[in-house]
């Protein structure tokens, strides 16, 4: 079931101005209440099992969702939810995972050795909240913004990609809009293609009222839920090295070593599972949201996962 939140996103709308409004915990408190009014109309698959799912912010949300409904189960509110666990794709977590964009363009080959050197020592570390005092960590910092503006952050190996905000760009055709893949994604469907194309929105405020989900994470390890963790390795949004820092500080050991998942005979990325039940795996050349741009492979990674079966 594909659920339509916060308001205002995908097909969703409020018809009063209270209930546009929007926040972290309100979106956890309304899937919640969702879902067991919802059961209560669908009796019939009460004994499903239940996985939540998102990508990106979710990540946020997801983790108190999942938590939230798992407290209720415990104090007996009904409909029992059959809860098994969740998933998340390139999650925001700590709120820092930009902090990682340095080592990642390093890595990518974006900056020279020359300015990552350099923005190790005058920033020390710190990417996000740099200092305005610190002339030489900022110089090093536009430097880094010059030298990857010209990729889509979303998925480095395409061109910057630039919407006309005006009013009448909506209306424009398909050919008009920029051949970006974080735009238009190409989706092979039962042997056809079809063209799917994000349409501009005006941003909607948000209360960001849930600092980070890290410690949801720690509660729902502790509860027994499975969870997979997964992550395009090649976008400069929420970057898959923040995903593993905070995976790696949950402090669980391993018991499926970090090695290579295999589609159609062909390596599609990289995974290890923790003793936690969580399941971590990278999507080779997948950007952000991975789905988007390899849709058979991250298909593949789904079912193995929900079926209990080693990626």
């Amino acid at each position: 079931m594909d659920k339509g939140l916060p308001v205002s996103s995908g097909f969703t709308y409020a018809r009063i101005e209270h209930a546009a409004q929007r926040s972290d915990w309100m979106l956890v408190h309304q899937v919640h209440q969702f879902l067991r009014k919802w059961l209560i109309d669908h009796q019939q698959i009460l004994s499903n099992e239940v996985y939540i799912g998102g990508d990106s912010y979710s990540g946020i949300s997801i983790p108190v969702i999942v938590q939230e409904i798992s407290q209720g189960n415990e104090k007996g509110v009904k409909p029992w939810i059959n809860l098994q666990g969740y998933l998340l794709g390139n999650p925001s977590t700590t709120r820092r995972e930009d902090n990682y964009k340095i080592p990642f363009a390093h890595g990518m080959t974006l900056i020279s050795d020359e300015l990552y050197e350099s923005l190790q020592k005058n920033c020390k570390g710190e990417y996000i909240n740099v200092d305005t005092r610190n002339a030489l960590c900022s110089r090093d910092m536009e430097s880094f913004h010059e030298a990857t503006s010209g990729h889509d952050l979303a998925y480095i190996l395409d061109s910057s990609c630039e919407w006309d905000d005006s009013e009448t760009s909506s209306r424009r055709s398909l050919e008009e809009f920029p051949k970006c893949s974080s735009q238009i994604a190409t989706l092979k469907l039962s042997g056809k293609y079809r063209k799917m194309v994000s349409m501009y929105l005006p941003y909607i405020p948000n209360k960001e009222d849930i600092p980070i989900s890290f410690e949801y994470h720690v509660n729902l390890s502790r509860k027994g839920y499975r969870s997979l963790i997964y992550s395009g390795d090649h976008g400069l949004n929420v970057l898959f090295l923040g995903t593993e820092a905070w995976i790696r500080s949950l402090n669980y050991s391993i018991v499926d070593d970090w090695r290579p998942w295999l589609t159609n005979g062909q390596v599609a990325g990289y995974t290890s599972t923790y003793s936690n039940r969580m399941t971590f795996a990278t999507v080779k050349g997948g950007g952000h949201p991975a789905p988007e741009f390899k849709p058979e492979e991250c298909f593949a990674m789904y079912s193995r996962w929900i079926s209990n079966k080693v990626l």
